[in-house]
């Protein structure tokens, strides 16, 4: 039975939880394997994804989404600006980074990715920010899709040769796709 949308709460991620989230990774990889899309392929990702979710549990960035028995259903990490992709020209103090927002097959279909986007759309607001920022992969279309159906906007796309993603959005933080099914209070996620 699956949870309804208000039995979802989201918490900060814990060390014990990256076992899930690796997981949740290869779920994502694989379903993603079966849209055409190359995105997150390379097997030297996983020992990094690994290295780089403990770092952002130290450093109170990652955050994992629950149903009532405590078992994650999705994730979302909040990050410095990546200067790869963002200059100075863009203010980057004016927004908020999101990585890694993946969502569970088993909670597909409940819009939890956009309510994720709206959970943090409003902590943007909250700190006074202006936009709500994502790089995604160059090649995944439909994840560019995906993201300009939630109000982001294509800034420009960045090909740095040692990266593979840099298709570059941003949203007005305050706009909310579904203002009617909220995680939990904003305000619970740190600032970095």
């Amino acid at each position: 039975m699956k949870s309804q949308p208000t039995d979802l709460r989201i918490r900060p991620a814990r060390p014990a939880d990256v076992p899930a989230l690796m997981a949740l990774r290869t779920e994502a990889e694989q379903w993603l394997g079966t849209k055409g899309t190359d995105q997150w392929s390379d097997p030297e990702t996983g020992a990094r994804a690994i290295g780089k979710w403990h770092q952002s549990i130290d450093d109170g960035r990652a955050w994992v989404v629950v149903d009532p028995s405590d078992a994650i259903v999705a994730t979302v990490s909040r990050g410095p600006v990546d200067r790869d992709f963002w200059t100075d020209d863009d203010q980057p103090e004016s927004a908020l980074y999101l990585y890694k927002l993946i969502v569970s097959r088993v909670a597909a279909g409940r819009n939890l990715g956009a309510r994720i986007v709206d959970w943090a759309s409003q902590l943007a607001a909250l700190e006074g920010r202006s936009w709500v920022r994502i790089d995604t992969w160059r090649t995944n279309t439909g994840l560019h899709a995906y993201y300009e159906r939630l109000g982001f906007t294509h800034v420009r796309t960045e090909s740095p040769e040692h990266r593979r993603s840099g298709w570059l959005a941003q949203r007005p933080v305050g706009e909310l796709s579904r203002p009617d099914e909220p995680l939990s209070p904003a305000s619970t996620m740190p600032s970095t």
